[in-house]
């Protein structure tokens, strides 16, 4: 077990794959083979439902790169049911390999006449790998209209002084029609548009993960994702070709999703985030509309993002979605990135950082101020019913019950140890609870504007009472043949109310990104009765930390 101040990093972390940030794009397929790149994500559902409406496609093969298989010299790699570079879908149910089509990824589509093919997906960030066998079927997110030639779009690739386009590569594409000599056809690299929603092969035996002039790095395939606690990201932007570039970056919105999957109550409330050297802290506007930067050639920038959950009013974990579209002043290149967020909930186990600077003197004349901070943790749980409680100890790890899900218990008993789990779990514990009182229930909210209260009684016979000394025969609530003194003979019981009120901004004045949302705070006050004839009274602020998001607790009390 860990001490208190401890974070179990592992629990901040949220599983995004269940939401997604949703486009439909249209595939124009001739009759005959058609090379297409999924750029999205289609796997919420099967092959034989993307295509459900569209008899008119009778196969999907799925390229699978391998560089140990791969062989590709000045042709593209054959079609073949007995390779394990294809993975197969066909409509009479002799190939049944490929269930789902995933993103990034390039596939043969076989068509008995032209059809046009919508596809629902989530976004994904490019992403590419060129392997060293040479054989590469790829697709590459350029400018839709006014679609770039694959010359200049390459021109940076792999460096600015060295063309991916020189000799022996060569680069095909398909025509529709059966297979044969002509197609695929091999392409003049100065004369072909780009197309965005299309496969080619290429014959280039260099490793990389070029996927446009300008590049862009996010934390995952999520993109932007900032779930219920992240309050700020980034986005890497490197500029490969050898001219100067403005990009125009537009926050846009996603479509609903399909039926089976989690709803999108809205569009994110995203910000931008520019640092203000002067005031060392960041300044944060809307996003509405648009924003241009300007990246110098082979120049490297980074773009920082926030969001205004006060802005997303759904209810608790709501999920919202938008698409960051980023397309370059050289119409080289559009390029999507997935945005999502959920509204903040204050389910989950805190620790309360309390700082104490003032105090009620019993003195005449005494002073109110302390000459410096006196520091109280508490720790607190919130359900998902907005009940909290004060705990004197917890249990983060996988819980004994049925099923060993990841939970919070306050009786070590109810907690795998990591001898018995993959996961060790991790203690959290208050010093400013008796160890005769497990959990407390609270009163209020945490809401800016709201109050949250706990009442503590310290028993008189408490070993945490400040009147009972183990070792000390004057301060052991004994009288003098040992007997147990009643309350109020040798110790008195102790009650301290404890207020914390939220406030909309820092009590210091200090900017805090997710103030009011994922992050709360403001001014304590508690008053103590019991230690002295009158109330003693003390006040400061407190900052609220979560440590874990899981909303239930097991409060089975520990054996004594």
């Amino acid at each position: 077990m860990k001490h208190l101040t401890r974070i179990l990093l592992a629990l901040l972390f949220l599983a995004g794959g269940a939401h997604a940030q949703w486009v439909t794009k249209n595939y124009s397929l001739a009759a005959g083979w058609n090379g297409v790149w999924l750029s999205g994500d289609a796997s919420y559902t099967t092959v034989s439902s993307l295509f459900s409406g569209s008899t008119d496609v009778t196969e999907v093969w799925r390229w699978n790169p391998n560089p140990d298989r791969t062989a590709f010299t000045q042709t593209p790699s054959a079609p073949t049911a007995n390779s394990e570079e294809w993975t197969i879908w066909k409509r009479d149910g002799t190939e049944t390999g490929l269930s789902r089509m995933v993103g990034n990824s390039a596939y043969l589509i076989r068509c008995s006449g032209a059809v046009t093919v919508p596809i629902k997906q989530l976004v994904q960030p490019p992403l590419a790998t060129w392997l060293i066998s040479g054989g590469n079927f790829l697709g590459f997110p350029s400018a839709a209209t006014s679609a770039p030639k694959m010359s200049r779009y390459f021109a940076s690739y792999p460096s600015a002084s060295t063309t991916v386009l020189s000799t022996p590569s060569r680069i095909y594409k398909y025509i529709g029609g059966e297979l044969g000599a002509g197609n695929p056809m091999l392409v003049a690299p100065g004369s072909e548009s780009m197309d965005p929603n299309k496969a080619y092969w290429f014959n280039v035996a260099t490793i990389s993960n070029f996927t446009a002039p300008v590049e862009y790095e996010v934390a995952s395939s999520a993109g932007l994702a900032f779930g219920r606690t992240q309050t700020a990201m980034s986005v890497g932007i490197t500029n490969r070709s050898t001219s100067s570039l403005t990009l125009t970056v537009a926050l846009g919105a996603s479509e609903s999703a399909p039926g089976s999957q989690p709803p999108v109550s809205g569009g994110v409330a995203l910000t931008r985030r520019i640092f203000d050297p002067a005031a060392n802290s960041y300044t944060e506007t809307p996003m509405g509309g648009s924003f241009t930067v300007t990246i110098a050639a082979s120049g490297r920038t980074t773009l920082d993002f926030g969001i205004d959950r006060s802005q997303m009013t759904g209810a608790a974990d709501a999920f919202y979605a938008s698409i960051l579209r980023v397309t370059d002043s050289a119409g080289l290149s559009d390029v999507s990135l997935p945005v999502s967020g959920q509204t903040g909930s204050p389910a989950g186990l805190w620790l309360l950082d309390t700082k104490v600077s003032r105090v009620n003197s019993t003195v005449p004349g005494g002073g109110s101020s302390t000459s410096q901070a006196f520091p109280l943790l508490f720790l607190a749980h919130v359900d998902s019913g907005g009940t909290a409680r004060l705990l004197s100890q917890a249990f983060v790890g996988k819980l004994s019950t049925p099923g060993n899900p990841l939970g919070i218990c306050i009786s070590e008993s109810r907690v795998l140890g990591f001898s018995a789990s993959d996961l060790k779990p991790v203690r959290y514990f208050a010093c400013q609870m008796p160890t005769s009182i497990n959990s407390i229930t609270g009163s209020g909210s945490i809401a800016t504007g709201s109050t949250l209260s706990w009442t503590i009684r310290i028993p008189f016979n408490d070993p945490t009472n400040p009147f009972v000394h183990t070792y000390h025969p004057d301060h052991d609530n004994l009288d003098a043949k040992g007997r147990a003194l009643a309350d109020g003979k040798e110790s008195f019981t102790i009650n301290r109310k404890c207020v914390f009120t939220f406030t909309s901004t820092p009590p210091d004045g200090k900017y805090v990104a997710g103030w009011g949302s994922t992050v709360f705070g403001g001014t304590y006050l508690e008053s103590i009765s019991g230690l002295h004839k009158r109330a003693l009274k003390v006040g400061g602020t407190f900052r609220m930390q979560r440590v874990s998001e899981i909303a239930a607790i097991d409060l089975t009390v520990p054996n004594p």
